[in-house]
């Protein structure tokens, strides 16, 4: 199996992601939340299951944590230049995590598309999060 190997960070470099993707980037299309939060950050985000996502905090008192919708899931933003990193999730000692492709310069994804996950029910967010974001996550704050 191939790996492709990706990095991403916020403007300022507080917040750095390693990305594993098992497939090219070309194979994976970002979705960009139709939620107030998410359109007005620009967000889009991609995920890979069978990757890993590793996200690095340099000075851990400037990750924020923002609660939106359900409040199931956090919203991983830089305090100093506010971008918008990713969103987790941690059900158990489990972590899943999807990342904003906004974040990692020149990978080449495939076109956009749009999710609406605010109209689904919190266990259906689960079910998806589960089954779509990276389930090899670590954040290392």
């Amino acid at each position: 199996m191939s790996v492709y190997n990706l990095k991403g960070g916020c403007h300022c470099s507080n917040i750095t992601a390693d990305i594993e993707l098992s497939s090219p980037p070309s194979a994976f299309n970002p979705r960009a939340c139709d939620c107030d939060f998410c359109r007005e950050h620009g967000a889009a985000y991609i995920s890979d299951p069978q990757g890993k996502l590793t996200i690095s905090v340099n000075e851990p008192s400037l990750l924020g944590r923002y609660h939106q919708g359900s409040g199931t899931a956090d919203f991983l933003f830089c305090r100093q230049c506010g971008v918008l990193v990713g969103v987790s999730f941690q059900q158990a000692q489990h972590t899943y995590a999807t990342i904003n492709a906004n974040i990692i310069k020149e990978a080449g994804f495939g076109d956009t598309c749009s999710a609406s996950p605010k109209k689904l029910s919190t266990a259906e967010k689960i079910a998806r999060w589960q089954a779509v974001w990276f389930s090899h996550v670590s954040i290392n704050a």
